[in-house]
Order: structure tokens, then sequence, then C-alpha cells
């Protein structure tokens, strides 16, 4: 597992990128919620009540900074994020 160290806004987050045996799962955490790739569940994350976004096709966590949100939890949307905006906007949201 690899832990990489961002800088959003004013605040220092952290990614993962976790190899797994046919892909890597990537995510980045803040105090609010996350954005995470295809590899974990929005379903999950919704019946959990978390703020949560999804990109698709990452292999990064510089990937899924500039790839653009395609779902998200309703609480995520309550946040002001919106589908299609980059990882990076939101995690600003988020942070």
């Amino acid at each position: 597992m690899n832990t990489i160290d961002i800088k959003i806004g004013n605040k220092n987050e952290v990614g993962y990128e976790i190899k797994m045996q046919n892909a890597v799962l990537v995510l980045v955490k803040t105090e609010k919620g996350f954005v995470m790739c295809g590899y974990l569940d929005i379903k999950t994350a919704e019946k959990l009540g978390d703020a949560a976004c999804i990109v698709r096709g990452v292999k990064s966590v510089d990937d899924l900074l500039n790839a653009k949100i395609v779902e998200m939890t309703k609480k995520a949307e309550k946040l002001g994020i919106k589908l299609g905006v980059t990882g990076r906007e939101a995690l600003e949201k988020l942070s």
C-alpha cells in the first residue's frame, strides 16, 4: 500500500493506492468524506450515510484527482458536489 500526502485547499489529506490482484484500489479520504475508484461500492457508502464520490478508470491518486465524478451519495450532493466535476474539486468540498 502506498500513502500519498495531498494538498487540497489549505488542508493536507491522504490518498491511498492499494495494489490488488488485478487492479489498484485508489481512495482519498478527507474530514467529511472520500473520493474512491470504482473498485468500491457506492451503494454501501450510501447505506452507511457517507459523503462519497466515485471516479472510474484510475490507477493512481493523480488519476483520481483529474478524473470526473460519475456517481455520488446523497450526502455528497448535499455538500454541493456535482456530477462531472474533477476528483480534486469534489475533495475541496469534502475537506
